[in-house]
C-alpha cells in the first residue's frame, strides 16, 4: 500500500507489524528515487521461508523487494544498486544465483557483505534495493 507523506515523499508498507514498532517503511519514494529497506525472507504467515536454504531465502527477499518496487511505481529494470547481506559469506554464490536470475540484463551495482546475524537467527540473507524511475509518471 502506498502512503503519501508529502508531495515529495511516499511510503510503501508491506503490512509488517515491525514497521510501526521500529518506525520504518518497506520502501520510500522521493521523486524518481526508490529505496527498499533491508528485506528478509519472511513468508506470508510470518515464519521464515526455507530455513537453511540461502537460494530460496534470496528468491523470497527479491519477491518482496520487487513487490515494494511495483507499489512505488518502479520495476526491476529501474534498479541501480543492490546490497546482499549474508551471515555466511562462503554461501554468496547461492544468493548470487537468485540475484542473477532477476538482474542479468539490468546489472545494477551490487555489494555482498557478511554480517554477524539478523533479527531472526533463521534468516540467512537480506537484500536492499535502490532504483531510479525513468518515467516519473509511474
Amino acid at each position: 500500500m502506498l502512503y503519501p507523506v508529502t508531495s515529495f515523499r511516499r511510503l510503501v508498507t508491506s503490512g509488517s507489524p515491525l514497521e510501526p514498532e521500529i518506525g520504518f517503511s518497506r520502501a520510500v519514494r522521493v521523486g524518481p528515487y526508490v529505496s527498499v529497506a533491508g528485506t528478509a525472507p519472511i513468508a506470508d504467515d510470518g515464519t521464515t521461508t526455507a530455513p537453511g536454504d540461502v537460494y530460496a531465502q534470496s528468491v523470497r527477499c527479491l519477491d518482496i523487494a520487487e513487490h515494494a518496487l511495483r507499489e512505488a511505481g518502479a520495476t526491476l529494470a529501474d534498479v541501480i544498486r543492490t546490497r546482499v547481506m549474508l551471515v555466511d559469506i562462503g554461501r554468496w554464490r547461492e544468493a548470487a544465483r537468485a540475484h542473477g536470475e532477476r538482474f542479468a540484463e539490468v546489472r545494477p551495482a551490487c555489494t555482498f557483505v557478511e554480517v554477524s546475524r539478523f533479527i531472526d537467527p533463521a534468516w540467512l540473507v537480506e537484500f536492499e534495493v535502490d532504483a531510479v524511475v525513468r518515467d516519473e509518471r509511474r
